[in-house]
């Protein structure tokens, strides 16, 4: 059974351009944890009301930025140990850097892949 983080940032406007560099820098030292399987990074640029689910019609891009950039980092593990250690690692090396560019600590969601 693997292991899935979801982590959300909430990044300050005037930090998207420090955050995003500090990101592509830490990409591959990421991907080159042990026992990684998946590594995904998502800029949150689109929304879906209900009205446009009901007509299967495309999301609409965000036009403007009300109080932060949304960013989804999602990584999947073999096992929660090499989880434990890949987050030490990020910890030691990149975690600082990128939390000085959040408006608040980022949220993680943690558990064991379903399906």
């Amino acid at each position: 059974m693997s292991f899935t983080e979801i982590c959300i940032y909430q990044v300050k406007p005037q930090k998207v351009e420090e955050f995003e560099g500090l990101m592509l820098e830490a990409k591959s030292f990421l991907e080159s944890q042990e026992g990684l399987l998946l590594f995904r990074f998502v800029k949150r640029e689109y929304h879906i009301d209900m009205d446009q689910i009901k007509e299967g019609l495309p999301p609409k891009k965000i036009t403007r930025i009300v109080k932060s950039v949304k960013y989804m980092l999602y990584w999947e593990f073999d096992t929660k140990e090499n989880y434990g250690i890949a987050q030490k690692n990020l910890y030691e090396s990149y975690w600082k850097a990128i939390e000085r560019c959040l408006i608040m600590p980022h949220d993680k969601y943690l558990g064991e892949r379903v399906f």
